[in-house]
């Protein structure tokens, strides 16, 4: 289903011609919903950069939704080191800046705000960077297809019928028609993000808060 299929569908189901600029929302809305509930595999990417000596902070991609992996390389030897998530505050208390003594390969990292991710250790020296993530994929109402309206078209149909009809204040009997159909369409997409398809991956399974950032990781 492409973008201009969808439109179409909503206001047939609706039996409403809304403006484009409201459709575009209940679309937009839909999307957020279903990416921030579930993490799906062929949705991922995967950048390299650098570590640098003395700063604990990395740069997080735009479009980042969830991490899969992030690796500290030692440039060296080529051995990864996979970090573990762990709160902010962990790695502040952990590895204060004011000691370079602590400084040494990272092996924590944890989001620190909408741009960046800090590290624990700080870094004593260069180290490359993998970051394997699961991403933010652009908007069917921008590209006029998707992923999701290529393999899972029932799911944004219903989301974005279920935004529709909260905006429009429907009836009750509606808006649970549309949230039933809408969780069903969810767990066959839920099944693919568990694993349970084609595919057998190693997963996180750890849900990430969207952030926008300044590009991959340096």
């Amino acid at each position: 289903m492409n973008y201009t299929e969808l439109v179409a569908a909503i206001k047939s189901y609706t039996e409403n011609e809304y403006p484009t600029v409201d459709v575009n929302l209940f679309i937009e809305q839909a999307e957020q919903r279903i990416f921030n509930s579930v993490q799906i595999p062929d949705l991922r990417k995967n950048v390299t950069g650098t570590m640098l000596a003395g700063n604990k902070y990395l740069n997080v991609p735009t479009d980042w939704l969830a991490t899969f992996s992030l690796a500290a390389i030692d440039t060296t030897t080529n051995e990864y080191t996979y970090l573990l998530n762990k709160d902010v505050n962990f790695i502040r208390e952990s590895y204060p800046d004011t000691d370079n003594t602590y400084w040494k390969k990272p092996e924590y990292y944890a989001v620190f705000d909408d741009t960046t991710f800090i590290l624990g250790a700080t870094p004593d020296i260069a180290y490359g960077a993998e970051l394997h993530y699961y991403y933010y994929p652009q908007s069917i109402v921008i590209a006029g297809t998707s992923w999701l309206g290529d393999n899972f078209d029932s799911v944004l149909l219903y989301g974005s019928l279920l935004e529709a009809a909260t905006y429009l204040k429907d009836s009750a009997e509606t808006i649970m028609n549309y949230s039933n159909r809408y969780k069903e369409a969810m767990e066959l997409i839920t099944n693919l993000g568990e694993g349970k398809n084609r595919r057998d991956a190693y997963r996180s399974g750890q849900a990430r808060i969207p952030v926008k950032g300044s590009g991959g990781p340096v």
